[in-house]
């Protein structure tokens, strides 16, 4: 017999130039997925690795030789060489399916638990269809007893099976993720309101700032509820006010504006909105970037509209203020007397051009590009001026202890370069320019310091902003 009418000549053909030809297209397809980043670089890398060469085998033993298929040997290959094709069709579903879902698609949203169940159903069915085709086994049996295995155990843990389906439910539709702020009504519990930290199979995880509320998902499911995260940018705080009757609406509404405009939660890009909704209520809506901001800018806005208030003259909550009545001014001019050279004499001619104010720790006390009509003189407390280091965050440059002055430009009517911020509780006595001009006047000495100090501050501005970093 001729070597080219054998049974194995062109097996043996097909083998020798195929599998060399194949592996080197697969190599070079390889690489490529692998430059892309491609995700499809996994299962073409198991096909060139492991399948192909391990079907080769098979081949070659089954076709060439006079090896029977049914021996021990030939199904142990057989049997690997399923199991390989099965990891393969998994990283190719996986890879064509999902990683390369584009976002906001119902494959991008799909729970892995869910893939996690169909990878687990597809190896079943993988290694039973192997099972029964290589190894000859009878797996209908097997599949009738996991049958009712399952449904006895489905009706002996029911309640805890409806609330993984409702968490998979909650998971696959995903009304919210991990980080938004939720606000839902359970009648059985209370208001709820706080930030996702964790979803499972059995209940969502909400972080309320006081504890860790965790609810069952079969109840969240039925409940209704609030996403305060979506959309992006939409949260609105929202600051009720009340003033006496006696109170311009006006000066009222903006007030209110400004204090909501310096607020450091405010979102960029956002104006806050004051409505009046009677002769003595108001409502403040302030943008906020997020609703994790919510409990700080509440408390921020209400202690800078008490101080606020009553700087103005205005009387929120219908409280009066005599903080800068006469007999504490004359207290706080007593304290800068030194400083300034006062005699008594000249304090009581400063009075009637002095006010007594009070600030809260953080509030704007002169901002950038003002000009200031007094020159302001610290009591108690502390102020902390900074400069705009060009877009950036603001460069601190010093801090004002009892007795420095501020506002000094109220003098050469000059803008102010920088901000002026109170550390702490912080009080105040501002004098006019008017009665600064006539006093420095007639004390040549004093002049000379506050120039100077213009001149040093001056100085330390421009090279905090030339270095950006505080001096």
């Amino acid at each position: 017999m001729s070597i080219v009418t054998t049974p194995w000549f062109y097996w043996a053909l097909i083998l020798a130039i195929g599998l060399p030809t194949a592996l080197v297209l697969l190599t070079e397809l390889h690489n490529s997925l692998n430059r892309r980043g491609s995700a499809l670089a996994k299962p073409v890398g198991l096909l060139r690795n492991y399948v192909l060469p391990l079907g080769a085998v098979l081949l070659l033993i089954v076709q060439t030789s006079d090896i029977s298929a049914q021996t021990t040997g030939v199904r142990i290959v057989t049997t690997v060489l399923g199991f390989l094709v099965l990891l393969m069709l998994l990283a190719g579903l996986n890879a064509t399916l999902f990683q390369g879902a584009p976002e906001g698609s119902w494959r991008r949203r799909l729970p892995s638990i869910f893939l996690d169940v169909a990878r687990f159903v597809i190896i079943a069915l993988g290694v039973a269809l192997i099972f029964s085709q290589v190894w000859g086994a009878n797996v209908g049996k097997l599949f009738t007893v996991l049958g009712i295995g399952s449904i006895v155990l489905g009706l002996t843990l029911q309640n805890s099976v409806g609330q993984i389906i409702s968490g998979l439910l909650l998971l696959f539709e995903q009304p919210f993720k991990l980080g938004d702020w939720v606000e839902t009504n359970i009648p059985s519990i209370r208001v709820i309101r706080g930030r996702v930290t964790e979803v499972n199979w059995r209940a969502t995880h909400i972080d309320t700032g006081s504890g860790m509320q965790i609810i069952p998902n079969s109840v969240l499911a039925a409940a209704s509820f609030a996403n305060l995260s979506r959309p992006a940018g939409s949260y609105n705080l929202v600051v009720e006010s009340t003033f006496t009757a006696a109170d311009a609406p006006d000066e009222v509404c903006a007030l209110l504006a400004r204090i909501a405009s310096k607020l450091p939660q405010l979102r960029d890009g956002a104006t806050a909105v004051v409505a009046a909704t009677g002769s003595t209520g108001y409502t403040t809506t302030i943008p906020l970037a997020s609703p994790g901001d919510d409990a700080a800018a509440r408390t921020t806005f209400q202690r800078w509209l008490w101080y606020a208030s009553r700087r103005a003259g205005l009387h929120s909550d219908g409280a009066d203020d005599d903080f800068s009545a006469l007999p504490h001014r004359v207290a706080a001019l007593r304290k800068i007397a030194p400083i300034l050279r006062l005699g008594h004499c000249d304090m009581e001619a400063l009075l009637p051009n002095t006010t007594l104010a009070r600030y809260g720790d953080g509030e704007l006390v002169l901002g950038h590009g003002e000009i200031p009509s007094a020159m302001t003189f610290v009591i108690k407390g502390r102020i902390r001026l900074c400069v705009d280091a060009g877009g950036g965050p603001s460069v601190p440059i010093r801090t004002l202890q009892q007795g420095d002055f501020l506002g000094q430009t109220a003098l050469t009517r000059e803008p102010v370069t920088g901000d002026a911020y109170a550390e702490g509780e912080l009080t105040v006595l501002a004098i006019k320019r008017i009665a600064m001009e006539e006093l420095l006047l007639d004390r040549p000495a004093l002049l000379q310091d506050v120039s100077r100090a213009i001149d040093e501050r001056r100085a330390v501005a421009l090279a905090a902003l030339s270095d950006g970093i505080a001096p």
